[in-house]
C-alpha cells in the first residue's frame, strides 16, 4: 500500500483517537444507552454501570447453508475506546466515518491500518478484539467474545474478556443493509469484562440474500458499530496515562 494513502486514512480517523502515549479515558458520567435504544430492545439491567463505550470495525463472516442463504458463522473486529467522544457531536457519526474509511480501503488493508497509529498521528486507543469461540457451556455453535487481555488498558489481565449470548435485539432502524442491534448477557463466569454487552449504531455487515450451497464461497462482509459494556468487574487500573 502506498504510504501517502495510509497516512490519509489515519489522519481522517484521528478525530476519534488521541496519542497512545498521552491517552487518558474520559468520564462516562451521564452517558448511557438508555434513550438510544428502540422500545423493542430490552435495556441494560438498572444496577449495572457503563464501563466502556467503544467503536469497532471488522467483518461479519458467513457460509452458504443448505437452504441457499448465508448463515453467520462468526465475526472479527477491533474495538476502540471512544469515551472522549461520548459527550460530543462526533459521537453520533463515528460509525459512519469508520465504515466509509473501511469500505474505501484498498484490498489487503486491515482495520488496524485504517485506525491505528502512524508517525504523524500515533492515534486511536485500541482496547481489544471481538471474535467468536466455541460455546463455553458446551452448547451447539459459537459464541461472541470480546477480549481485552492482549492489548490496551487491560493488557495482561486474564479476566478481561466476556463471552456472551444474545437475549434481546431487533433489526437495525437504519435499513436492511445493517446488522441487527442486539443485547447480550455474559455466559462464561471466568470473564469479568462485562455483565452485558450491547451492539448499536450498526453500519453494513449484511450478506447477500441468496447463495448456492456447495458452490458459493464463504464471505466476509465489512461492518462498523458501537459496543457498550456494562458491569465490568475489571475496571482499568493500569495502562491509562
Amino acid at each position: 500500500m502506498r504510504p501517502f494513502l495510509l497516512s490519509t486514512l489515519v489522519v481522517a480517523v484521528s478525530a476519534f483517537g488521541v496519542s497512545a502515549n498521552k491517552y487518558k479515558p474520559c468520564s462516562l458520567d451521564g452517558v448511557d444507552i438508555i434513550g438510544r435504544l428502540p422500545d423493542t430492545i430490552t435495556p441494560p439491567m438498572a444496577h449495572l454501570t457503563l464501563s466502556f463505550v467503544t467503536a469497532a470495525i471488522g467483518s461479519q463472516n458467513y457460509t452458504c447453508s443448505p437452504n441457499n442463504n448465508y448463515t453467520l458463522v462468526g465475526a472479527v473486529a477491533e474495538v476502540y475506546d471512544i469515551s472522549c467522544l461520548a459527550k460530543s457531536d462526533e459521537f453520533t457519526t463515528v460509525q459512519d466515518k469508520l465504515i466509509g474509511l473501511w469500505k474505501s480501503a484498498p484490498v489487503g488493508v486491515t482495520p488496524h491500518q485504517v485506525t491505528s497509529s502512524s508517525p504523524e498521528t500515533n492515534a486511536n486507543p485500541l482496547l481489544g478484539y471481538h471474535y467468536f469461540v466455541p460455546n463455553p457451556l458446551g452448547q451447539p455453535g459459537n459464541s461472541p467474545k470480546w477480549d481485552f487481555t492482549s492489548t490496551g488498558a487491560l493488557y495482561g489481565n486474564e479476566e478481561a474478556f466476556v463471552t456472551a449470548a444474545r437475549f434481546t435485539g431487533d433489526t437495525a432502524p437504519t435499513g436492511k443493509q445493517d446488522i441487527d442491534w442486539v443485547g447480550t448477557n455474559a455466559i462464561d463466569p471466568a470473564g469479568l469484562l462485562a455483565a452485558q454487552v450491547y451492539r448499536t449504531d450498526t453500519r453494513e455487515g449484511q450478506p447477500p440474500s441468496e447463495c448456492r450451497f456447495g458452490e458459493s464461497p464463504d464471505i466476509q462482509v465489512k461492518y462498523a458499530c458501537k459496543y457498550w459494556f456494562y458491569g465490568s468487574a475489571v475496571p482499568a487500573e493500569s495502562g491509562w496515562a
